[in-house]
Order: structure tokens, then C-alpha cells, then sequence
């Protein structure tokens, strides 16, 4: 945004019209914000993101595949940039998902995140707390379009409430399944109503953001799978006098996020795992 706005302002420079127009732009952009300057610079913020590249991206020099071979791959709500993957001639290539990490402003002037509790009636994760989304359908154009069709179904999430800014580096959960956090901006908080799928969802609330950079409410858990250590984090959170504890994937994703807003690093230690991922995952594969 802050590069489209320079280089308007540049050619507009010696025209009688370009104040105005300027100004229009800067109207605009600060339209789809609500008038908050924070989301404004917040979404300049994230645009500006690249995500570490993972090892399956197909511009990687043979040499750096080369060299990162007989490394790990992340698991269990860790980024893949965090844990190299094995490099194998047949790699395994798992199933896309994508979550939306939709991001507000609260009435303190925090950012906050959506989440939901899982359906105690699901067949997986049921009564757990996540974020919005799930697996790519055919026809989605995008991670940002999987994430903001399944908030609209789980949650009745209107998908152009919603500035989608970046998205952050894939992560693979505990099934290996790759999952996408698409980060999206929700400006009018009050135009959504939250209208969850029976069916999916139990419970919609929201989160500080900043909460999972911090070592407060927080507690892991060591495991270890194929001989390596890592963390699992849970955080304790309570709202409305109901009690959510947020773990495993969806707080993995969101420690990274939290860690990409506010630029700085957990106050905790994350102890990313290292082990590998067979050339054909079996039951055997799946963490514990």
C-alpha cells in the first residue's frame, strides 16, 4: 500500500489534480479500515511479509536442496521454515487447508482474533478451539478464498468484511495435513454476526492477539516421536465466564502470527521438534 501510494504520488506530482486524487486514495484505504490507523498500518505492515521459503518451493537452488537433505520436517503446529523437510526424490506431498487468522480492533485498542470451538458431535478434533477454515475444494482460486469460504460457512463470516493482507508460511498438522494461515483484517467488527454451523462449531469468541507471545496462561507439555523432543503449548484463556484452552496447531499458527504482528519473539522457549517424515507416512507417522 505504501509503495502504490508513493508511486502515485510521484506521477501525480506536477498536476493540477494530484492533491485531490491523492487524497481520494488515502480516503479510501482508510474506508476499508474503518478510519483506524492502526489496521492502515497494520495491513501496509503485513503486505510488505514474505514467508520464509519452505523446501518444497520449485525456485530453490539444487544446492540448497542439496544441503538441506536429511533434515526435518514441522509437525504438530509448527511452521515448515522451522524444520526443514527431508528431501527425497518421491517426497510425500500432503492434502491443502487453509485458516483464516482474522485479526480486529477491540474496544481497548487491541487486536484481537476470531476463534471458534469445535462441535463436541465431530468425528476429529471435537470441542477443541480453531480457527476458521479447512480443506481446498477444487474451485477455490486461492488459500485466501479457502479460508474466507469455510469462515463463511462455519461462522457466517461475510468474506468481504474481510481485507486478506498476507499469508503466513504453511504448516502441517498432526495428520499432515499442510495447512495455509491466510491473515485478513476485519475493520467493521460490528457488521459481523456471528452465525455458526450447528453442525461444526459450538462456540464463537474472540482472543487477544498478543497473548500468545507472552509466557502468561501458558503451559507446555514435552513429547517426544521417533526419538526427538519438542513442545506442545497450551494457553489458558477465559471470556464470558466460559473457559477455552487453545493448543497444539491453532496455538502454533498463532504464536507465529502474533510473532509477525508484533515483530518480536515468544517470551517462552518453542522448542520446534526435529524428527523426519517417512517416504510413505503410515499410522506410525502420526505424532503423538
Amino acid at each position: 500500500m505504501l509503495s502504490i501510494l508513493r508511486r502515485v504520488s510521484l506521477s501525480m506530482a506536477s498536476t493540477p489534480s494530484s492533491s485531490n486524487s491523492l487524497s481520494k486514495l488515502i480516503t479510501d484505504s482508510n474506508n476499508c479500515f474503518g478510519g483506524s490507523r492502526r489496521l492502515l498500518n497494520l495491513a501496509q505492515q503485513l503486505r510488505l511479509y514474505k514467508p520464509p521459503p519452505t523446501f518444497d518451493d520449485t525456485d530453490v537452488e539444487e544446492q540448497k536442496i542439496e544441503e538441506s537433505a536429511g533434515k526435518v520436517v514441522s509437525q504438530v503446529g509448527f511452521a515448515e521454515s522451522a524444520t526443514p523437510i527431508a528431501h527425497q526424490s518421491e517426497r510425500f506431498r500432503p492434502k491443502r487447508a487453509a485458516v483464516l487468522i482474522c485479526l480486529f480492533e477491540g474496544d481497548d485498542g487491541d487486536l484481537r482474533v476470531i476463534l471458534t470451538k469445535r462441535s463436541s458431535g465431530l468425528s476429529t478434533h471435537s470441542g477443541e478451539v480453531s480457527l476458521p477454515g479447512g480443506k481446498t475444494d477444487e474451485g477455490d482460486a486461492d488459500d485466501a478464498e479457502t479460508a474466507t469460504r469455510e469462515a463463511k460457512e462455519e461462522i457466517g463470516l461475510d468474506p468481504s468484511l474481510v481485507n486478506v493482507v498476507t499469508i503466513l508460511e504453511p504448516f502441517l498438522s498432526k495428520h499432515l495435513l499442510r495447512v495455509i494461515p491466510v491473515i485478513g483484517i476485519l475493520s467493521d467488527k460490528k457488521a459481523f454476526k456471528p452465525a455458526p454451523s450447528a453442525a461444526e462449531v459450538e462456540a464463537v469468541f474472540d482472543a487477544p492477539l498478543e497473548m500468545f507471545i507472552k509466557d502468561e496462561n501458558r503451559r507446555a507439555e514435552e513429547r517426544e516421536w521417533m526419538g526427538d523432543k519438542y513442545l506442545i503449548h497450551y494457553f489458558d484463556y477465559e471470556m464470558n465466564n466460559k473457559k477455552y484452552v487453545i493448543w497444539g496447531l491453532t496455538a502454533g499458527i498463532l504464536i507465529r502470527a502474533a510473532s509477525v504482528v508484533y515483530k518480536t519473539s515468544p517470551a517462552f522457549l518453542e522448542q520446534n521438534p526435529k524428527f523426519k517424515v517417512p517416504r510413505v507416512p503410515d499410522k506410525n507417522t502420526i505424532t503423538p
